[in-house]
Formats: structure tokens, sequence, C-alpha cells
């Protein structure tokens, strides 16, 4: 689409003369190309420049016999003849002297004269500025002068405040009146037309396509449409009309007039969104088109201008990619519109102009080597061959003098020039380019058949060129898709080009592989299959299989040799260039050598033989003699090789392979579709999985093949051969085998003859170092560098470590931890040697085990501590050789296992009590707040009594050492608090299970505080040393330290604190005296109201109700004289506080009031 003039490829634009006042042209003329539709603008300084324009050539007598459309006619009526002319004069000039007026009239005629044989409109623009004072009496002498309506004279004034609405008028008025001139012309040109005034096609070519173009003017794309349609089919009833010109020069003009037509009427269609119509006119264009060719010498032209068709209108389609969204719901393949879905895509049509492009390049290189007449000096007199002044014609340009003149061509010299130029370019990096976009296209949709077929054509065109690297990456490429798809026909021909692309590199080994594969394809067995495309590996044939298979196998032996790019080297396979080919199982030469292993035992004893059989499967078209075959397993000590019988020892076996074990066969032939079935025993000293891993087959002296073995049971099929009229039969004679067999199998351990024994039983303490004795005992075999491995884990599947995230890291942060590894007596870590290893983890543990002759026992001891009680599983794994010390000898396992549950010893407890008779009013007790925490309070100053309480909760005696609390100086709780431990030593305290030991300390907070930290209770304990020390569990006299943090509490001023006062017993009948004392703490005037209630077990005297007011750090006591009435033990008369101040009541406990009252006194 490049190629066509710029005036065709773009809709047409309206283009206005401006003449007169040129510094007011640039506003005007931005403004205009800004509008939308933007108007084009001459700018002329002066009227006479206009007559120039204008101006119509005389015609010239010329040999050109004349033709259908000037080339040069639509650029003329874009850029040359303008719609309107507007003539801009300053009022200055208009309202002047006469001479100035006289000068403007004379501008007018001119202007006048130079626009009315072309029928163009007038615009008349006057400046003006704030100062004139403007005429109208001048301005009707001015319209009258210039013959215009009222309505097409426009004052102009530049002032910015109105030059924006001036600019949208002349805006209108110049598209207005372009308009009525393209109208006008039309309508002239459709008047010929309709009175048929015309004796000839060209002439009615040229009038619609005249009148198609000055719609488009208007942006009447329906008339426009109409009349290039009319014009496309005059033009086609030219083809048998018109003799004006030699036959070639005549289909070369109607072809280029028709490539114009059609793709104005595609542009046309596909803006309107008109998609199925302009697929259906292209179909319809190339099938009247398509069987014009012409004379047979200039046929290239026709495949050249068909390829340029598809080319053309491919872009036009990638161009519209907005209306290519709707593809998918258009109706397509119905019986009026045939298309398919890929006719809407513009991949389809690159790929078509790329093919009549090779047909042009063919046709091309046919007409240049059998021409006679056409010569080296022909191409001088190409250059002076230029295009005509009509479309799709051609001139011989000569000099006549200072004079040029055009002379027509007959066919022949049009012919050799067009032959000349054709040899001046390579079309084949053009087929590239366009076979490319296509490509890439294809990939985009996800058609990858479609896309793989233009890789191919890329990749010829590259291989015809030589770069046989870029071919080759095509190629392969495009094998991988055919081989996946199973196209074994298409696999073949790009097979070919693969092998001749690796024949010309010089590569050996690729054209092996790429050879050995095409004679292994299931191709046509009847005859041979002639074609002229089957590219370089020729005929898909069972023949051609034969005779690629017999050339490569003398290839590989050394019998011939093969010539690479122009002969210049050779391929061979030497001694000193040895070939060596890999398949694995995903490769495409698994259908040249497929083996097949099956052991015919799942599980083997070590050092037990077992059989196993090797099946090998070749579908190559000939038979082929195997030298030896190497059978390599994982374990490098179990392979072995199997020589042919019929070859000589030293062609069979390599100097230096005799190290494995030597197995014979009577013959390694292997014949097509059969399978060769080879059956050997195999043993193993090495426990663990045995998997047969390749077979090498050698073939000839420097030529092996490494095949990884497949299993029967999970055999793939052969994706290009699983479709075919083939007899199939099992890898090996038992079906069963077949269909179960595996190319591993695996090798069970040898039994122990070692004893390991996990002595502990029992539960183990937190905060106790726990010993589980291990002991290793040979009885028939020999320990030789044994290994001990320990692991703990967690019974029920969690982790040992602790999940709460909280806790700041610290060594018991596991919850169970390995702590080491104790071993006999007597033995030091300065006593291990070198070699001997000794790791310990938070949960894993590895040492290095002695070495122990037969009926020798080796012992140690784990250490084990729990942070947090939790049941363990404790794993002990014994790994030793029996045999020797060497590192890859035959190891043997032993596993013990054993469970510890882990518990807490004692349990700790705590609470608080307040001192005897003596109670305080605490707010936060009476009245907490919302967010307060549910926290012990403790009066400020005041003593509290803590009472911490441990249980056994064991089952063994425990006896306790000491207990104390400690108090974190860090924190202030010091100097915050005063507490009294008494005596830390608790002597030969004893704690049978269940027993509870209750130990008093005394409390004083000094500081008031929401949330005051007591500290940490810190208790040394230890097993009782006259209990059963079980199994040697524990370390004797080990003592444990278990910590216990005790809660924070809430400490506050109490403002009251009450205070009862009597003795400690009272005599039945005897009076005594009882106090209540009520000491008031703050600073304020405390109104505190009581009530003392009645008790039948005492008569008492003194005030029962009443309201008394305390002072200020002061102290109010209430005295009652109290008789007791009943002996044992009493309750007195409880009184009841209230606080008005705090709005807060509060009594003491019952304990506080109680007494004990005897019958009599003593004797």
């Amino acid at each position: 689409m490049e190629e066509y003039p710029e005036e065709l490829r773009s809709p047409p634009v309206r283009l206005v003369a401006l003449v007169g006042c040129p510094e007011q042209h640039g506003l005007i003329s931005n403004h205009l190309l800004s509008q939308q539709p933007p108007i084009n603008t001459l700018a002329l300084p002066d009227f006479s420049k206009l007559s120039l324009l204008l101006h119509r050539p005389s015609k010239s007598s010329s040999s050109s016999p004349g033709g259908i459309l000037k080339r040069d006619w639509l650029l003329k009526h874009r850029t040359k003849i303008p719609s309107v002319v507007g003539a801009l004069f300053s009022w200055d000039h208009v309202s002047g002297d006469p001479a100035q007026w006289v000068q403007v009239c004379s501008d007018l005629d001119e202007l006048k004269v130079a626009i009315r044989p072309r029928n163009i409109k007038l615009l008349l623009l006057v400046v003006v500025l704030e100062s004139d004072d403007v005429s109208e009496d001048r301005l009707l002498a001015l319209r009258k002068r210039a013959e215009v309506d009222s309505k097409y004279l426009l004052l102009f004034n530049p002032d910015p405040s109105q030059v924006n609405n001036f600019l949208q008028r002349l805006g209108a008025t110049l598209a207005e009146l372009a308009t009525t001139f393209y109208r006008d012309e039309g309508r002239r040109i459709k008047s010929r037309i309709e009175k048929k005034t015309f004796s000839s096609f060209d002439l009615q070519v040229r009038y619609c396509f005249k009148v198609a173009v000055y719609a488009e003017f208007r942006r009447d794309w329906v008339e426009a449409l109409r009349f290039y349609e009319d014009a496309y089919h005059a033009l086609r009833e030219m083809v048998a009309t018109s003799t004006r010109l030699p036959p070639i020069q005549r289909l070369l003009e109607i072809r280029t007039v028709a490539e114009y037509l059609h793709f104005k009427i595609s542009t046309l269609l596909l803006h309107g969104g008109k998609l199925i119509e302009a697929v259906t006119w292209f179909h319809q264009h190339i099938a009247s088109y398509k069987n014009l060719v012409g004379p047979p010498k200039a046929i290239f032209l026709h495949w050249e201008w068909l390829s340029r068709q598809f080319l053309v209108f491919a872009e036009l389609l990638d161009s519209s990619s907005v209306t290519l969204q709707s593809v998918s719901s258009l109706p397509l393949g119905t019986a009026e519109q045939p298309l398919t879905e890929w006719e809407f895509h513009p991949a389809c049509y690159y790929q078509s102009a790329a093919q009549y492009l090779k047909e042009k390049r063919s046709a091309l290189e046919l007409e240049v080597s059998i021409s006679e007449t056409f010569n080296e000096n022909d191409d001088g007199n190409a250059e002076s061959v230029v295009p005509s002044i009509y479309v799709g014609q051609f001139s011989r340009l000569l000099e006549q003098g200072d004079d040029l003149a055009m002379q027509s061509l007959t066919d022949d010299e049009y012919t050799h020039y067009t032959i000349a130029e054709g040899k001046r370019f390579q079309d084949s990096f053009e087929i590239i380019a366009l076979l490319k976009k296509s490509h890439e296209m294809y990939c985009n949709l996800k058609a990858q058949r479609m896309g793989s077929l233009c890789a191919f054509e890329i990749a010829r065109e590259h291989f015809s060129l030589g770069d046989f690297n870029n071919a080759k990456q095509l190629f392969d490429g495009v094998a991988n898709l055919y081989r996946l798809e199973g196209w074994a026909t298409l696999l073949w021909e790009v097979l070919g080009y693969l092998r001749e692309c690796s024949r010309r590199q010089g590569a050996v080994k690729e054209f092996v592989e790429f050879s050995l594969e095409m004679a292994a394809l299931p191709v046509s067995t009847v005859g041979s299959i002639q074609s002229s495309k089957s590219g370089p590996g020729g005929p898909a044939s069972l023949e051609q299989r034969e005779m690629i298979h017999r050339e490569i196998f003398e290839l590989v032996s050394g019998e011939a040799r093969l010539k690479s790019l122009e002969g210049t080297d050779y391929l061979k396979v030497t001694a000193d260039n040895t070939l060596h080919l890999e398949i694995d199982l995903v490769s495409p030469l698994r259908s040249v050598l497929l083996a097949s292993v099956a052991f015919h035992e799942q599980i083997i004893k070590c050092g037990v033989s077992s059989l196993i059989t090797l099946s090998l499967l070749s579908q190559l078209p000939l038979s082929i003699d195997i030298d030896q075959l190497e059978v390599q397993f994982n374990q490098s000590e179990c392979n072995f090789i199997v020589m042919n019988a019929q070859k000589g020892p030293l062609q069979a076996v390599s100097n230096d392979r005799h190290d494995l074990r030597m197995e014979s066969a009577p013959s390694l032939a292997l014949f097509p579709n059969k399978w060769l079935r080879l059956t050997y025993d195999i043993k193993s000293e090495q426990s663990g999985k045995l998997e047969c891993i390749s077979v090498i087959a050698k073939m000839g002296p420097h030529f092996t093949i490494c095949c990884r073995a497949e299993s029967p049971a999970s055999m793939d099929d052969l994706p290009l051969w699983k479709f075919e009229d083939r007899v199939e039969t099992f890898p090996t004679k038992d079906p069963a085998l077949s269909f179960s067999g595996q190319k591993a199998t695996q090798v069970e351990e040898p039994d122990p003859q070692v004893n390991v024994t996990l002595g502990a039983s029992g539960p183990a303490f937190v905060g106790e170092r726990f010993l589980v004795p291990v002991t290793i005992a040979s009885r028939e075999h020999a320990i030789y560098a044994g290994e001990m491995k320990i692991n703990l884990v967690d019974v029920k599947g969690g982790g040992l470590f602790s999940p709460r995230e909280s806790e700041p890291f610290s060594m018991d942060s596991h919850h169970v931890e390995l702590l080491g590894i104790v071993g006999p007596e007597g033995e030091d870590e300065s006593q291990r040697g070198p070699d001997k290893i000794k790791k310990i983890q938070q949960s894993f543990g590895l040492v290095s085990v002695p070495f122990l002759n037969i009926g020798e026992s080796w012992s140690c001891k784990l250490e084990i501590m729990w942070h947090r009680p939790k049941p363990v599983m404790l794993f002990v794994s014994l790994g030793y050789s029996p045999n020797t010390d060497e590192l890859n000898g035959q190891k043997v396992n032993v596993h013990k296992t054993l469970q510890i549950e882990g518990k807490n010893a004692v349990l700790i407890s705590q609470h608080f009590m307040l001192p005897f008779h003596r109670d305080s009013l605490l707010l936060s007790r009476i009245k907490p707040a919302p967010d307060y925490e549910q926290l012990a309070s403790l009066p400020l100053h005041e003593t509290t009594v803590l009472v911490v309480n441990v249980t056994n909760c064991s089952k063994v005696t425990l006896q306790l050492l000491s207990m104390a609390i400690e108090v974190d100086d860090d924190d202030g709780v010091g100097r915050s608090c005063f507490i009294q431990h008494g005596g830390e030593d608790l002597g030969t305290a004893l704690l049978v299970p269940g027993e509870d030991f209750k130990k008093v300390f005394t409390v004083i907070p000094q500081v008031d505080s929401s949330k005051l930290r007591l500290g940490t209770v810190h208790i040394k304990w230890k097993r009782h040393s006259g209990s059963e020390d079980r199994s040697g569990l524990t370390v004797t006299d080990a003592q444990v330290i278990t910590k216990h943090e005790l809660p924070a509490v809430h400490v506050e001023l109490p403002p009251i604190v009450v205070s009862l006062d009597y003795p400690p017993y009272a005599i039945l009948g005897d009076p005594f005296m009882y106090r209540i004392k009520i000491l008031n703490q703050t600073e304020l005037l405390q109104e505190v109201k009581f009530s003392l209630a009645d008790s039948q077990s005492f008569v008492l005297s003194g005030s029962h109700n009443d309201t008394i007011f305390v002072l200020p750090k002061s102290e109010h006591v209430l005295y009652y004289k109290v008789v007791p009435l009943a002996s044992g033990l009493q309750q007195l008369p409880r009184i009841s506080l209230t606080s008005v101040r705090y709005s807060a009541r509060f009594q003491p406990s019952i304990a506080a009031s109680t007494v004990f009252i005897l019958p009599s006194k003593r004797c």
C-alpha cells in the first residue's frame, strides 16, 4: 500500500485559496486545518499568483495514444485547484482614494477571469479595524463588482476579542462554498454520463471516477462508492473491446486502474464498517482478473499484480482492527456468502500475497532463462523508461534538442524493461517479510498449525538463500509440531530439509539423527510416491527409507563419507570423530531404538540373584546388527556387557571395559517391529533402590546409541506408529510381566544382628535432667563405622518449639530439649579420635559408635530436659557396616522408639489474707472501674499475709529443700514492696504423692500501683533419696528448681481502716470490753454511719446506730460492754460501716468477730 501515491491512500481534503493581506493567512490557515473535517489552504500573497496557478496549459501534440485516468489529476485537485478563493482586501484600500479603488476593481476583474473557467467560488473578506468607519455604499459597490451574494462578503476584525467568532463563521462559509463547488462539478460530469455523450468506455470510467472523487470531497461516501463501482464495472468491459494499446500494456493499464478502483471501494466499505461486503468484493475482484493472465512471456506481471492485491487488502484489514473484533458474531459460511472465518483476518491474505510472489519469482526466472533476445546490454534502455501521463502506462523519454518527448513502447520493449527491473530485486526477502507477518498473526490467534505452515515456508526461503542457521531453527519448530500432531508425511518433508541443512553445515551428529528419524517414519509402503514438492529428502516411500538406512549405516561404519556444502568437506565417522546419540523418553528417536527393562521381582534380597529381562525394538526398515550392549544401573557394581557371539572378542569389547561382568548372546540382530528379548541374572550387594538407567548399543567401532531404559508397565506408545496397521507384541514373553514389570526394584537390607536397648521407663519431670540409658550389644555382627542418630518428635505430630510468639527467646524455648549424651564411665572427650562424630541440637543428636566385635557392648545415656509438660517419642537409629570400615560399604540400620511422658512434679498456688481483726475499705473492690483488671487488691502500708501452697502431683515422694520469693530489682519491686521470707531452708520437708505444703509470707506494699509485680517463687526440690531409683532415671541427689511467677496485685491507700479489739477468750457471764477502732487515713473529715447487729449469745451496752465524724489522720473508738450468755465459739455482734463521702459500705469478716467463751474460770 505504500507504493500507492499519497493522494490515493488518503481521503480527499477540500482546498481553498487565500489571496491578498498575507499577514492574515497564518491565523486563518491554522483555524481551517483544525476543523473537522479539515480544509487545506493555498496562501497567495498577491492576485497575479492565482492566475499563474489556474492557467490551463495548451494541448501539445504527443505520440501518446491516450488513456483512462491522468496520473496527476487527483493530485492537482488536492494541491493546486482550489474550490473557493478568499479575496482579502484592506478597508484602507477599499475606502481610499480613487487610485486605490481602481486597483481593487482591477484585482477583482483579474480574479474573476482566472476562476470563471473552472467555476471556482469567490468569497470577499474585508479587513477592518476598530477605528475604521465602514461605509455600506462602498461595501455594496465592492459586492456588485465581484458579483457575489451579500452573505459571501465578510468583515474581518483582527481584534482578539472578536477573531474567534469571525473564524467560526469563516470556516462555515468556506465549507458551504466548497461543498457547492464539488457538488456542481460532480453534477456537470454526471450529466455527461447520463446523456452518454462519449463513445468509449475510457471516458465512462474517467467520468465515473471523477464524480466519485468529487463525492469524496463532499464526504458523501454512498455516492462515491456507487460511482467507483460503476467505473469498476465499465472498466471490466474494456478488456475485450479496447485496442488502443498493445496487448500487454493494454492489460497492464486496465489492471492498474482496476487496482486503484478496488482500493477505493475496499477502503470505503471498511470505513463504513461493512466487513462482509469488503471481503466479498475482494473475492469478486480476484475472480474477475485472476484468469486475465496475458501473454506467457509476461505472466510474471500477472502474479506480481495478484500478490499486490492480497498484500494491500491485508494491510487494509490490518488497519481496520476495530471492525475485526466482531468477526465471531458475523454470519459465516452461508450459501449467499460462502466465507470462512480466516478470510476476515489479514493473516491469510499476507500468506496468499507471499504465495503469488513466489509464483512471480518462478515465472520471472523462467522467462529470463528462456529469453533469447534479452541480454545484459538491454538493461541500459530501462533507464529511459518512465511512467506516462496516464495511470498504468509507460513511455520512453527522448531528448530532442532542449525539449523532451515521450515515445510509446512496444510490448517487447516493455517486457524487457520489466525483466530488467525484476532482476534488480530479490523477491525472497519480501516473501519472508510477508510470511513473518502472517506467522505472527496466526500465533496471536493461537492457530499453531497455520503458523507452522508459514514458518515452514519462511524456512524454505532461508534455505533457498543459503541461510541454513535460520532455516534450521524454523524447521526444528515446525518438526516439533508435526511430531506432536502425528503428521508423518509432512514431517518427512521437514526432516528432509533439516537433514540437508545439517549436511551442508557439516554437522555429522544432527545429519545422522534426522536421517534415522526419517528412516523410522511410518510412511507409505506401497511403491514410491513421486512428487515435485517432496523436498531434498525425496519422496516419502519405503524405498527411500531403505536407501537412507543404508546410507547412514555405511557412514557410521566408516565405509562411506558424504560431501558437505559445495563439496569442500566430507561427513565421516572415525576414531577421531566418534558419534554418540542419546535417546531419552521424549526423544523422536525412540522409534529408532526402544529399550524396555523389567525386573522379575519387585523386592529382592541383598546378595541374592534375581532375573532381569532386556527388550529392544526398532522401526527401521532394515535389520541392524549390534556389536555389544552395555546395561547401566544406578549401582555401578551391577553394570554388565552383553557381547554378540557372532563378533570377534576384540570387536565386541573395548579395552577399558574389561572390569565389567560379561554376558553373551547368540545374536544381537534387531529386525523391524520385532522385540529382541534377553534375560540375565542380577545381584546387588547394596540395599536400597536398584534401577536400570540406560542401555548403550554399540554398532561399529565408532558409533554408539545410549537409550534410556523404560518400564514395560508405564511405557508409552510410539506417537507416530500407534495408529499404524502393524502387529503389536509384548516386550516380554510373560504378558503379566509386560503389564506389571518395572525397571527398578527394591533391595532389602540384611537382617541386623545387633540389639539396641532403651532402658528408660516412667514419666520425666519438668525441669529435671532426665537420663535415658542406651545399650548397644553385638550378637553376630561386628560394628564398623557405627553412627547413632537421636530424634525427639512430638507424639501428637506438632513441633517441639513453643508456638507462643510473645515468649522471649531463651534456652527453654523448646518444650523438650536434648542436652547431651553421656558416654560410658571412664570415656573422655580427649580420648575420641578425629574421625569420631558428636553433634547435639535441641531435638537431634548424632554420635559415633566405636568398633564393637561380636559379643561386645557399648552404652551411653541421653540427657533430656522438659521445659513444658509434653509427651514425646524418642527415636534411636543405629547404622553400621557389618563387614568393612569403608564409607561406601553396605549399611545395616536398627531402629528403636520409646514414648516418654513429661509431667509437672509440683503444682504451686497462692492466696492473700488480711491481718487478724483488721479490715480496710478498698474502693476498687466495692466500685471497680469499667476497664478494671481482676487483680487482687492490697492496702497500702498495711500488712498482708501471702500463703504459697505446693502440691505433689506426681507418684514419687519429693523432698522440698527451700522456698523463697526472688524480686527483680530492675523492675523496682524491691523498693515498692517489702516481703518477709522467714527461713528459706525447709530442712527435710517430704511430700508424699498428693500432699500439700504451705509457707506464709508477709507483704507490705510501699507504693500506690495499679499493677505491682511481687516477684517469682523459687522452689528447690529433689526426688527423695530413699525412693527407688528405677533404672537410673535420675542422677542421685540432683536438685531441681521450679519457678512460679506471682500474679500482679493492685495497691491502693484505704481511706478507712477498721480494727476490732477484744480478748482472745471470755468466761460465761463475765463482762469484757469490745472496742471498734475507726482510723481515717485521709486529709479529709470522714462522716461514717455505723450499725451494730444484735446477737442472741451476748448482751451489750452502747449505741447500736449512729453517725460519727472522724477527723483527718485520727482514730475514733467505739466502746461496748459485752456479757456472754452462751459458751463455745460464738459470733460477736457484727458492725456495718458506711462512708458517706465515698458511698461505700463494708463489714468486717465473720472470722474477725468470733470469740471462744469458756463455761467457767479455771481452778
